[in-house]
């Protein structure tokens, strides 16, 4: 059994990293509320963007966009949004292991050397440089303070790669905040845009009777032309407000779980060191009492 020293050593040690832990969750609540605020107000404003292409689709004009042409897909770029720090639990392992996993499909379809990679957060470019993989640039700043013109411009990026032809396909790697306590790894496909899934059977007759009186000036070309940029760069920014409440929310969480982790250890050594000092005790009085009778 380990002295009274040693077990009081330990106890001082965990309580030092209880305050750590203690203040990094407080940290991170705070963080995670300012986020969470900033998701939640950017929502309503996507949504309201999504409705206005999905009524304008529905409102029976044939119009195409250079955007939602398929082509042999040779070249793919993934957008993978983590953190710059770690202390989150699973957060960042969970982008990465499906990122390798997303890579490996790839590969076999296209070949490594075409798959381009947009590491956004410190931990999954590092990740990416070590699986030997291209990556098109330096995106760290964007997963500590995500704004809104740092995600336009990326988007530019992959839109103006995409009209050229040098990219056939991108798709999204991030974790969609529900709620604290759950955040869902989601992959989605952001180039080329299906703009027939935008409205599906049961809406297209729901949005009709509202569309049917749109007046479209100068023309629907020239709507579509702008409406669907707004809504990808929108889309880029959305998803970053949405991985930066997903960090913060689970490193919340991971802070939660090591601070009821060092208060459970610290009770536990506490006993112990109890027990110890009243056998120490115990055997002092046992000395004393030997003695005096002898």
């Amino acid at each position: 059994m380990a002295s009274l020293k040693e077990v009081k050593s330990r106890i001082n040690s965990i309580n030092g990293t209880l305050k750590i832990t203690s203040a990094m969750k407080m940290v991170a609540s705070a963080k995670l509320h300012k986020a969470q605020e900033a998701i939640e107000n950017m929502l309503p404003y996507e949504q309201k963007l999504h409705g206005i292409l999905r009524n304008f689709l529905a409102s029976g004009v044939s119009v195409q966009t250079p955007f939602s042409i398929n082509r042999q897909v040779k070249k793919v770029a993934i957008v993978a949004f983590a953190s710059n720090s770690s202390l989150c639990g699973g957060y960042n392992a969970n982008v990465i292991r499906h990122l390798t996993a997303l890579i490996d499909d790839y590969s076999a379809k296209v070949g490594k050397d075409n798959i381009l990679i947009y590491p956004v957060g410190k931990k999954i470019s590092e990740a990416v440089k070590k699986m030997g993989m291209e990556v098109a640039g330096d995106y760290q700043h964007m997963s500590g303070k995500p704004n809104y013109q740092d995600a336009s411009d990326l988007a530019s990026d992959l839109m103006a790669k995409f009209l050229k032809g040098e990219i056939q396909k991108v798709d999204l790697l991030y974790n969609h905040f529900k709620s604290t306590s759950s955040q869902i790894l989601t992959h989605e496909t952001y180039l080329p845009v299906d703009v027939n899934s935008q409205v599906t059977g049961d809406d297209n007759a729901e949005l009709k009777e509202h569309a049917s009186d749109y007046i479209i000036e100068p023309s629907p070309e020239v709507i579509m032309s702008s409406l669907v940029p707004k809504v990808l760069r929108m889309k880029i920014y959305t998803v970053l407000l949405d991985a930066a409440a997903s960090e913060h929310a689970a490193r919340t969480m991971a802070m939660q779980i090591a601070t009821d982790n060092a208060n459970d250890l610290i009770q536990e050594l506490t006993l112990v060191y109890n027990k110890s000092r009243q056998q120490a005790i115990t055997n002092e009085l046992l000395d004393i009492v030997g003695g005096t009778m002898a």
